[in-house]
This record gives structure tokens, sequence and C-alpha cells, in this order.
């Protein structure tokens, strides 16, 4: 992938920045600049928001049946450009292949069940409320759709938003990460092919300045957000001050209690690549382990031994297991994390730190790391860390472990292992999580259910993925009409 200079796109056509401002998106492996992407303007952001809501007027008035088209061929597009998107994945975020492939694979979905749109956003009919009177609730749309997406998932998360969006007669307005914006230009340029017409989705590129636009801009209705909390509270309050719907998820810790009863490789297998997967750069890693009795004694040297195993590189490679995180700042500052969690008390199990791979001696590369005994008020039991770091604690029954994991501030997933059906009932239904997982690592839902993140990892009411996303982008109408046969016409 040679370097090149990325363009914004906008009512249908691809345009360049007009500011001169460009940052450079290296790939975390190599440190290899791969492409310039632009830093636009408020002006450029108000020309494509200003073309989307005209594409608006026409656009929402086109049968649901009739817009649904574009993304059935959008489908087949994704699915004939499968291996070239999760490679640009791999190459610009650093994820392994697989983990590319599986977030292409989950965007595809989403795309599949937006197809279904006809029939998710029906509304509903009572005849006779009174004699001769009916009533009926009808979904609409509401205008253009701001969508600010993360860097950990340059393709998957964006398309939680998109099909849903667009199926039920939105316009789009997308800023990307502008660490990750490869992937996206790559999926508009088959957006265009798919023949949407101008100004249906349109992507401007550029830093917080761009994204304060859009929160701020009165023709935006809805805002759609991933990233970390401190930025979805930002981004939830100034949004929902400007009358806009929205929806924000953030951070996470996502705790996993292991009984002394689960499984012994089957866990350990399924914890390495949870906690590890993607450098543990996801909103559903886990990142506490909670060790509940003689667990310790079981699993602890089972993943020192897994974890020391995992191989470390670059991701194209099919040989390799983990790839490197993000940027050098984000390595900086995840080591740091550690030091500070063993200068308050834990104790270093497996050290990925200084890791140096042979011919990537200039990536971003943390080896898998676990720290033993962390206090249960400390940096790495408190903070989302975004590494490739498993903190292990340790309680005598699952209740205490329930404990911990109710009263920390996230609430995205929670996860048990164990053989035992009544203590996973008891985790299940009294854990303070979204998304919950039983002999699970990644609880991710289905394209077809929400990822319903509670607390500080979600602000809003609806969130993205299947009806939520139907209901998000909709707006209720409801209809009481009368047509008595004795009313005589006068023309």
């Amino acid at each position: 992938m040679g370097e090149e200079i990325l363009m914004n796109y906008i009512y249908g056509k691809w345009v360049q920045s007009s500011t001169g401002k460009f940052r450079d998106v290296p790939n975390p492996a190599t440190a290899e600049i791969l492409a310039k992407v632009p830093v636009s303007s408020l002006a450029e952001l108000d020309e494509a928001v200003q073309l989307a809501h005209k594409a608006f007027q026409e656009w929402s008035k086109v049968p649901v049946t009739q817009r649904i088209q574009y993304l059935f061929k959008l489908k087949e597009l994704l699915e004939a450009n499968f291996e070239g998107l999760a490679r640009c994945i791999t190459e610009e975020h650093g994820k392994i292949l697989d983990e590319s492939r599986g977030e292409m694979r989950r965007a595809i979905e989403n795309v599949e069940v937006a197809c279904g749109t006809p029939s998710l956003m029906m509304g509903d009919v009572v005849e006779d409320i009174a004699p001769g009177i009916d009533e009926m609730m009808i979904r609409q749309p509401l205008g253009v759709a701001g969508i600010i997406s993360p860097f950990n998932f340059p393709a998957m998360i964006a398309f939680w938003f998109i099909p849903y969006a667009v199926a039920t007669g939105n316009t789009v307005v997308i800023k990307p990460s502008s660490r990750v914006p490869i992937t996206m230009v790559r999926l508009f340029r088959l957006m265009e092919e798919a023949g949407f017409p101008a100004g249906v989705v349109n992507v401007v590129n550029g830093g917080s300045e761009i994204v304060n636009g859009i929160l701020d801009h009165p023709l935006i209705k809805t805002i759609s957000f991933v990233g970390s909390t401190e930025v979805a509270m930002h981004v939830y309050s100034r949004g929902t001050a400007h009358g806009k719907r929205v929806s924000a998820a953030g951070g996470a810790k996502n705790p996993v209690l292991i009984l002394p009863d689960a499984d012994v490789d089957t866990t350990t297998s399924i914890m390495m690549d949870s906690a590890f997967g993607c450098s543990g750069q996801r909103c559903l890693a886990a990142s506490t382990a909670i060790m509940i009795g003689e667990a310790d004694k079981i699993f602890i040297p089972k993943f020192a031994e897994a974890a020391s195993k995992r191989v470390t590189g670059y991701g194209i490679k099919p040989e390799v297991q983990m790839g490197p995180v993000i940027t050098p700042d984000d390595k900086k500052r995840i080591e740091g994390l550690i030091q500070q969690g063993l200068d308050e008390g834990a104790e270093m199990l497996v050290d990925g730190r200084n890791a140096i791979i042979p011919g990537y001696e200039n990536g971003n590369f943390i080896k898998p790391t676990i720290l033993t005994d962390t206090p249960v008020g400390g940096i790495i039991a408190t903070t989302e860390v975004f590494g490739p770091v498993l903190g292990i604690m340790h309680c005598k029954t699952v209740e205490e472990a329930i404990k911990i994991l109710n009263d920390g501030t996230y609430g995205n997933m929670g996860s048990i292992f164990t053989h035992d059906g009544s203590a996973a009932r008891k985790f299940r239904n009294e854990a303070d999580a979204g998304n919950i997982g039983i002999n699970i690592g990644v609880a991710a839902p289905m394209a077809f259910f929400p990822f319903s993140g509670w607390k500080n990892s979600f602000f809003g009411d609806l969130h993205g993925q299947g009806k939520h996303a139907i209901e998000f982008f909709t707006q209720t109408k409801v209809i009481i009409e009368r047509w008595p046969k004795n009313w005589t016409r006068k023309f």
C-alpha cells in the first residue's frame, strides 16, 4: 500500500480538502507512512451537511424497498472485496488478519440485518379506537445523521450505524478516526460503486474541530459515537445541548469471574483471545480476571504459560497471534500504567514491555502482560488500559466478585467461566453490565441484537445495531383519523 493523499467524499464526488493540512497515517507495525489524511475545515463540514440535507429531501421519499437495494448491492461488493479490506485494516490498525476478517464479517452482517428494514420499521394500527376512528403509529427518518467512528474497528463500528441510517431514509455524514481513515475511503469507494444517490453518504476527515462541528451543526439530527468515556460524555452533553438524539458509547473494564470448576484448557484459550486479541484495543477486552476460591492455583500458571507463548508481530504474517498497539504514544501510556500498577502493589506475572520484534524494530509492540494481586481500587483495576494487559484479582465467593464488578464505574461486559449453572444464573441476573458472557470471553452481540453498554460505558437510550438502530434513526408519528360516510363534499 503506497502513500496516498486521502480525500473527502461529498455529494457523490471525491474532493480534496482546501486547508492544505494533513496528518500522517503510519503502519503501527512498521512505521511506514501509508497515507496522508486531511484536516478539514468547518466550512467543508458545513458544505457536506448542507448537501446531505438537500439529498435527504429526496432520499426520505424513496420507498424503503428501493433504498435497501443499494445495501444488497453493497453486500455483494463487500464480499467481493473482503480480503483486500481485511488486509487494509491490518495494515493501518495493526490487528492480525484473522481479526480483521472477523471485523469485516460483522460489518457485512449489519448490512444484511439492515436489508430487513421494510419489516423492522413497520408501525402499528388499531382500528375503531372509537366508532369509525382509527389510530396508527408510523416511523419516519429524522434527517442528517452524524457518525464519529473510533480507531479500534476501522470498518465494523461505522456499520453499526450507516446501513440502518440510510435504510430508514436518513442521509449520513461520517468522520472516521484520523488514525485509521484508509479503510473508510475504501468502503466509501464501494458505496459509490453501489450507486447510492449523491449526498446520501458523505465522509469528512478531520480532528476535534470537525467532531465539535458535527455536535453543533443545526441540520444534523442524530449523533452516533464510540470512543473513550471522557469523549463520550463530551459528545453526549454537547450534542444533547443542541437538541440532537445521541448514542455515545464509552470505555470499559469487563471483569471476568473464573470459578475453580471451569474447564481449564478452554477457559485459558478463550481468556487469552479476549484479553490480548486486537492487542487489547477493543471495548470488550477482558482486562480483569477475578479468580474465585482456589481458581488462582489452577489458572494463574496456565495463563502465564499461554501468554508467554503468544506470538507477537506484524499481523499480516499467518503465524502472528497479536499485533502492535496503535501509536508510539499509546505504547508509552500503556507501559506507564503497567509501572503505576506495580508501584501500587501488583505483582508482575508476565512482562511484555520493551518488546523488540526482529525486522520490525520501529513498531509499537507490547507483548502480553499479566499483573497479579492488582488492588481493587488501583489503576489497573479501574482504568481502561486499552492495551494487552490483564490484571488478576482474588475473591472468596461469587457474591464478592459480583460486588467488585457492580461497584465499578463501567458496565460494558461481564463474563463468568464455570460449570455451575446456579452461579452462572446468579451472575447473569445480578451483574451490572449490558453484555453478559457465560463461558464466553468476548460477549459481542450479533448484528440483530443491540450492543448494550451500561453505566459509564454508554450515554443515551438506544444502542447501535438491530432494532435499537432502527428506532434510533426514526421518529414516531401517531395519526388518528376518521372518515364519516355522511359528510357532504363541498367544492
